[in-house]
């Protein structure tokens, strides 16, 4: 019942960790370190969500979850089983495995959707985009409206309209361009991953809905970093302020666009200096792992 308890603890955790991380503004200064306390939180209420009726269904043993699961094993092949241990008890080993494997397969069918949306576009592409010297190194559209994304993947597409190429100038589009580069660059397609199983896995917590869209604004923030260690902060600022007026934008499914998160509070961001703070975020980052090393520990012991 203690190992139980301990797990419901840790969801507890993560739930005020949730709080504070959305409610804060330190994550829009330091946007990679809050992407990798976003992820803590997720990997602990994964494994937490699992390990309660886990730890539950194995407190006949009295001991670790996973030493209690190696044992309760091992006796099921042996055909024994320990006085206090009944199918309420296994039942509740079956749910914790069952959500396991709900996160597992809603992962799996997300990767796949996320594939074969990407997949068909890339095949668009190949069709109706053209390289053009205006944009070098990405694909142009042939459409008035304003898009700017990226296309992830193992081959990569940054692709942007006519529009765009219309709406800004020359330092403003090598800003954008680079912000979109950043995206693949580093991945960020596999950060948004895990955010979209959880939410679909563990529908009734509404914090864990919101995560997704928290992760996904300091994505767009840390590729915005990522343009500006390259070029001013004022033409990306313009670019965003462009990409907001301009009315309808395109971001196709499986992309990630420029103009898709929170344009206000990003320009003001870029324009506004404020140096992050590193007693805040090594603070954020000893609380994450302290946060994934209960659970992990539990399983593991």
């Amino acid at each position: 019942m203690a190992y139980a308890l301990h797990f419901a603890v840790t969801i507890l955790a993560c739930w005020l960790a949730a709080q504070v991380l959305a409610r804060s503004t330190w994550p829009w200064h330091s946007p990679r370190v809050a992407i990798i306390c976003w992820q803590a939180v997720g990997l602990a209420l994964g494994l937490s969500a699992m390990g309660v009726p886990i730890a539950l269904g194995v407190s006949a043993y009295d001991r670790p979850t996973g030493s209690a699961l190696v044992a309760l094993v091992s006796d099921l092949l042996h055909g024994t089983l320990p006085a206090g241990l009944n199918v309420l008890h296994l039942a509740g080993v079956g749910i914790g495995f069952g959500i396991g494997a709900v996160l597992l397969a809603t992962t799996v069918r997300s990767i796949n959707a996320t594939v074969r949306a990407q997949r068909r576009h890339r095949d668009l592409l190949a069709l109706v985009a053209r390289d053009d010297p205006a944009a070098p190194g990405a694909l142009v559209l042939d459409h008035p409206s304003a898009a700017a994304y990226c296309l992830p993947g193992v081959k990569p597409r940054v692709v942007v309209s006519a529009g765009t190429l219309t709406l800004l100038d020359r330092a403003e589009l090598a800003a954008v361009l680079t912000h979109e580069r950043a995206h693949a660059e580093e991945r960020h397609d596999l950060v948004l991953l895990p955010f979209t199983a959880l939410s679909q896995a563990l529908p009734w917590f509404r914090w864990v809905r919101e995560a997704y869209e928290r992760v996904a604004l300091l994505v767009e923030m840390r590729a915005d970093d990522k343009a500006r260690e390259l070029h001013a902060d004022a033409p990306l600022a313009a670019a965003l302020r462009r990409f907001a007026t301009a009315g309808h934008r395109i971001t196709p499914a499986g992309a990630l666009g420029l103009g898709d998160r929170d344009l206000d509070v990003r320009v003001q961001r870029l324009l506004v200096a404020d140096e992050p703070s590193r007693l805040v975020a090594t603070t954020a980052l000893a609380f994450a792992t302290t946060l994934v090393a209960l659970p992990v520990s539990l399983f593991l012991s």
